[in-house]
């Protein structure tokens, strides 16, 4: 579909400057922007783009000063990003929806099928399972037994959720993420090998949760694991049992929540950052990429890093001298060298 500036604008609230019939039908980063094309700046490392971008409309922000003049038609809204997202949600729903059971997909007849659901083929909904109205299942989805799939949910294909699970209202589950299985749960045993702990729980997630692809969250050894209303995860991720995620909690990919860890709402996580167990996270704190906690943070909205994590401020301050600390030392063996030698000569 086609839209002109005018129309973008109206819908954003902006404010056009440049030809407000000029249409569009795609998206383009600022920097690889081609004619027909719409792009956005938010970043300000992008700006030496937007004086060369061949994108033919451009979201700014409403406060962004011109050093120049642009080739393109600019729409100037309060955020460019969020703006943009607006704008993405309203092109996904022109796409034709998604309804109805196809003849290759296994339900069982305890299983319950609302209204208005898509199910494709060869996916499998369990004993008393219940899908809710509006809800999609994408091909090869495995729905355990006793399972809920909240309404408006979507699950796309290869995604495995275990039995007893609950998943809430619009919830995104990409493709391949397993949900349920197996906590991680052995008891040592005298003869050197493990006793398997049977793990009985479930998992909860409540609305709005999304997940990204090829992510494990781990059933409750008793009890649930549980990822709070508005939780983004993205991909490759593993959460394990009997963990809780405080709501709108967002964490990037490779991180790792290891069991019965509980974090606040409104906490942000980098890449490949690990928790170990039994620990708790206040609300909003922030951990930065490749960080390992220890320790749990009881200071709402405090900022870590490093391996322990410790104080991100103190951790920049220090990283100047692990940069350095190869010099430093051979300076102290210098001076430990001439402390030596003048003691020789008394």
């Amino acid at each position: 579909m086609e839209f002109t500036a005018k129309t973008i604008a109206n819908f954003l609230n902006g404010k056009i400057e440049g030809d407000p019939d000029i249409l569009v039908n795609n998206v383009s980063g600022i920097e690889k922007g081609k004619k027909g094309t719409i792009a956005f700046l938010s970043n300000p490392k992008y700006v030496k783009y937007l004086y060369s971008t061949k994108a033919s409309i451009v979201l700014i922000n409403e406060d962004f000063i011109l050093e120049k003049d642009v080739n393109c038609t600019l729409i100037r809204v309060r955020d460019a990003y969020q703006a943009l997202a607006s704008l993405l949600e309203l092109y996904e729903q022109q796409r034709p929806e998604k309804i109805g059971i196809h003849e290759m997909a296994v339900i069982e007849k305890t299983a319950t099928i609302e209204k208005d659901v898509y199910i494709g083929p060869f996916a499998y909904i369990g004993e008393n399972a219940v899908v809710k109205e509006n809800a999609k299942i994408y091909p090869h989805v495995y729905i355990g037994d006793q399972t809920t799939i909240g309404n408006r949910t979507v699950i796309y294909p290869g995604v495995k959720i275990y039995h007893e699970c609950s998943i809430g209202a619009r919830c995104i589950i990409h493709a391949g993420t397993i949900i349920g299985s197996d906590g991680f749960g052995f008891a040592p045993k005298s003869s050197k090998d493990y006793k398997k702990i049977p793990q009985v729980g479930n998992v909860i997630l409540e609305d709005d949760v999304e997940i990204g692809a090829n992510c494990s969250i781990d059933r409750a050894t008793m009890g649930s694991t549980i990822i709070r209303k508005g939780v983004k995860i993205d991909n490759l991720i593993q959460i394990a049992h009997n963990v809780e995620i405080g709501e709108n909690t967002v964490m990037a990919a490779q991180t790792g929540i290891s069991g019965s860890t509980k974090l606040g709402s409104e906490c942000m996580l980098g890449g490949q950052v690990g928790l170990i167990g039994h620990l708790n996270i206040a609300d909003g704190v922030k951990i930065a990429a490749q960080s390992g906690l220890t320790l749990s943070i009881k200071e709402p909205g405090k900022i870590v890093q490093g391996s322990p994590a410790f104080g991100f401020t103190e951790y920049q301050r220090s990283y100047v001298y692990f940069r350095k600390f190869p010099a430093i030392k051979a300076e102290i063996d210098a001076l430990r060298k001439e402390i030596n030698e003048l003691k020789e000569k008394k």
